[in-house]
């Protein structure tokens, strides 16, 4: 069984990172991802914000990021992570995926984070079908038909925007007022087709067979409202893929990594970086800013041992 320098768990923009730093640190690097990599920024229509690229689609991005980490040579496996253990000052990462087994003598967490359900009334009956948590995914799904958007923050009104170039109405709903970026909020509430609902609660989705419609409740009036759809693209937040690290006690009470400013979790050797640590801002831009120093610091801790 090899034993890599580092093995970085995670193929979003934090890990492609790091491992683009390790292995210019000449580090033997294993870049391990359970899904395609890129993370979260594959399923955004547009990054408008990420330092000297300009407007790119995400898919683009990572597809740019990934192509950088293969002329660097950086190892890659797919794998789902449910175990590491320590045996000295090695650790031993054990994958779902037919007993996979990687020894490393650092691991960067980069394992990012996934979307928020609402937990309400026919939610899961209709996951996957009507609803969805991708735009880019299945918005042309919906060309000319008509769809409700929930929620309020920079991915929600971004891909609001996006939806109301292919369908026919886009609704927006959120609990509170929206709280994008102004540049975007703007923009999205200049379209023709965009109603907005602030202040908004979801009761629940009704339809048999398929989707019908949205049911939402105003927080200030108590005024009950049925939004007729096609389809629905929920944006609520984001959780932590972190379930396989529970038993580090690495975690805060949300689940978030806990790091220092050098990407250090209290276990020596193991670091987290990107969306899935705590943190105040949570952008590309600040998960590549983790995954360089991360890879950094791990290299100068390999020295040491």
């Amino acid at each position: 069984m090899a034993l890599y320098d580092v093995v970085i768990i995670g193929a979003g923009p934090a890990g492609m990172t790091a491992a683009i730093y390790a292995a210019r640190a000449n580090m033997s690097v294993l870049l391990l991802e359970k899904l395609a990599p890129g993370g979260q920024i594959i399923n955004t229509h547009e990054i408008q914000n990420y330092t000297g690229v300009g407007t790119i689609n995400g898919a683009e991005l990572a597809y740019k990021m990934f192509e950088h980490t293969q002329e660097l040579q950086v190892a890659f496996d797919y794998g789902t992570v449910k175990d590491i253990k320590e045996e000295g000052n090695i650790k031993i990462i054990t994958c779902e995926e037919e007993e996979k087994i990687f020894e490393a003598k650092t691991v960067i967490l980069a394992t990012g984070t996934i979307p928020r359900r609402l937990g309400v009334e026919n939610e899961d009956r209709f996951a996957g079908e009507n609803i969805s948590w991708c735009a880019i995914c299945d918005g042309a799904y919906y060309r000319d038909k008509d769809v409700v958007v929930i929620g309020g923050g920079n991915s929600a009104v971004e891909e609001a925007i996006y939806l109301a170039s292919l369908a026919n109405s886009v609704k927006v709903v959120t609990l509170f007022d929206l709280t994008a970026d102004p540049v975007s909020c703007d923009e999205l509430r200049a379209l023709p087709n965009v109603t907005i609902y602030e202040f908004y609660n979801i009761e629940g989705f009704t339809g048999v067979e398929k989707l019908q419609g949205v049911r939402i409740k105003s927080t200030q009036t108590q005024e009950e409202v049925e939004l007729t759809c096609d389809g629905v693209f929920e944006y609520i937040g984001l959780k932590p893929s972190t379930e396989a690290f529970a038993a580090l006690g690495i975690l805060d009470e949300q689940g978030y990594i806990k790091v220092n400013s050098r990407m250090e979790t209290s276990v020596a050797g193991i670091y987290g970086a990107g969306d899935v640590v705590t943190k105040e801002l949570r952008q590309v831009v600040t998960a590549c800013s983790d995954g360089a120093v991360a890879a950094q610091v791990a290299s100068k801790y390999i020295k040491t041992i």
